[in-house]
């Protein structure tokens, strides 16, 4: 059996329907996720986000984070000892949204908080740290890598 030209426009069609299909499939399994649920109300705040950042950049050092066996430590800078904080830490996993992490901050006196990690699943993170001293906010972020 030979193919005319209307065998092979059948064909053609047919292929393209059932690539079609394929990609739909594909695309109605596809798993996205956003960086937060309320992203709207979250670039209207985002003013506060960028003076809290300029504020911590304008002290004398910046926000330290370390690795000890299975802690995270995060230190703020030397102006925050003894002041009464405020705060939240979120460990943001962009690759997976399972692995992310919010916490309270709560610092000693030092103006340190130690995280337990040994629950934490391995992975790149970005972490950001919001906290609340003297009415003034602070913003801080860094990449880290939980190993």
């Amino acid at each position: 059996m030979t193919l005319n030209w209307g065998h092979k426009i059948t064909l053609a069609f047919s292929a393209f329907v059932v690539f079609m299909f394929v990609m739909v499939y594909k695309s109605m399994k596809t798993d996205f996720q956003l960086v937060t649920k309320e992203y709207y109300k979250d670039e209207l705040a985002y003013q506060q986000v960028i003076d809290g950042t300029n504020r911590a950049n304008k002290l004398s050092g910046s926000v330290v984070v370390t690795q000890a066996n299975n802690e995270l430590i995060i230190q703020l800078p030397t102006e925050m000892r003894g002041k009464a904080i405020s705060g939240n830490i979120w460990l943001y996993c962009s690759s997976d949204d399972k692995k992310d992490r919010r916490l309270e901050l709560a610092v000693d006196e030092n103006g340190k908080q130690v995280i337990n990690s040994k629950n934490m699943l391995p992975a790149n993170y970005l972490l950001k740290v919001t906290w609340k001293a003297d009415e003034l906010s602070y913003y801080n972020e860094q990449h880290i890598e939980l190993k």
